[in-house]
Parts: structure tokens; sequence; C-alpha cells
């Protein structure tokens, strides 16, 4: 228990480090200036040579990124073995779907997963959530400067959600994520 405290407390200050960053994102021009600073001639040089592989190489880098510290901050065999228990539950349940005594007994023994699966699964949010705040932001001073749709008909947000998905799908596969 005083594992979980820990890493909730460290959790609940990135938080408010990100929220700290959205919320001063435009009464502190530090912030925005060091972003940009770093973005512009990046991923902003990307965006403005093309908009649509652009968008796409930014989100597959950001994506491998995730996936990577997603991989190396998580343990990896703890997070397989919950998830087999998860399924072999799941089974069971099915089995007693018509026995509602043992299938509220089985669904209790279901919630104590979930501390479990949050101790483990939360730690790539320390360190991800403030630089993907930032990216966002980033995003959204780029693309109302210069509105334009991804592939046509995407908004930058929509483009970004979708690829994300795509690629992480991808990176999970290749680098064999639980």
């Amino acid at each position: 228990m005083k594992i979980m405290n820990k890493s909730m407390k460290t959790l609940f200050l990135v938080m408010l480090l990100g929220l700290a960053v959205a919320f001063f994102w435009n009464s502190l021009p530090i912030i925005k200036q060091a972003v940009s600073l770093i973005l512009a001639p990046s991923a902003g040089a990307l965006l403005k040579w093309n908009i649509n592989y652009g968008m796409l190489i930014i989100t597959a880098i950001i994506s491998l990124f995730l996936v990577l510290i997603q991989k190396y901050t998580t343990d990896q065999s703890l997070l397989r073995e919950i998830k087999k228990e998860q399924k072999i539950l799941q089974e069971k349940m099915k089995d007693f779907k018509d026995h509602p005594e043992k299938l509220m007994e089985l669904q209790k023994k279901q919630l104590e997963f979930i501390p479990r699966t949050f101790e483990v699964t939360m730690r790539p949010l320390i360190y991800t959530s403030v630089p993907i705040i930032l990216f966002f932001r980033w995003f959204d001073d780029y693309f109302t400067a210069n509105p334009v749709k991804i592939f046509g008909f995407f908004s930058w947000f929509w483009a970004y959600l979708i690829f994300a998905i795509i690629f992480s799908m991808i990176f999970r596969k290749v680098f064999n994520v639980a």
C-alpha cells in the first residue's frame, strides 16, 4: 500500500505539472518559446515540408517513443501474468453466468486486479504526460496559425489520434509490449 501511495503522489505531482504547463502556456511566454525553440525546427520543418507525410512521421516518432517508454518502464512479465489471470477469470465468469452468487464472487476477484494493473501501467505516464501535453499545445498553436486539413479532411487532432492508434498497435506488436 505504501508503494501505491508513493506512486499515486508522484503521478499526482506530474499531472499537476502537466496541468500547470497547459494552464500557463499563454500567460508565461517562456514555456511556449522554449517548446517552440525545440519543436519548430524539427516537427515544424516536417509539417512545412509536407503536411500529410510530416504528420505521419511525427505521429510515428511520438508513438514509437511512447511504446518504448511503456515497454521499458513497466514490468512486462507481471503485466502478462495479470492479463493471463484476467482472461482465465473471464472464462470462469462465462461458465457461471447462470449462477449469480458465484458470478458476484468472481467479479469481486476481478476488481482486485484494478489496483495491481494500475500500479504497473501508470508508471509510463510519469515520463510521458508532460512531453505529450507540450506537443499538443504546440500542435494547437501551429495549426491555429496554419489552418489546414490532414489528407484533405482531418483536423490535426483526429489525424494524430487515428495515426497514433495505428502506429501504436504496430509498434506494440513489433516490440512485443504487453
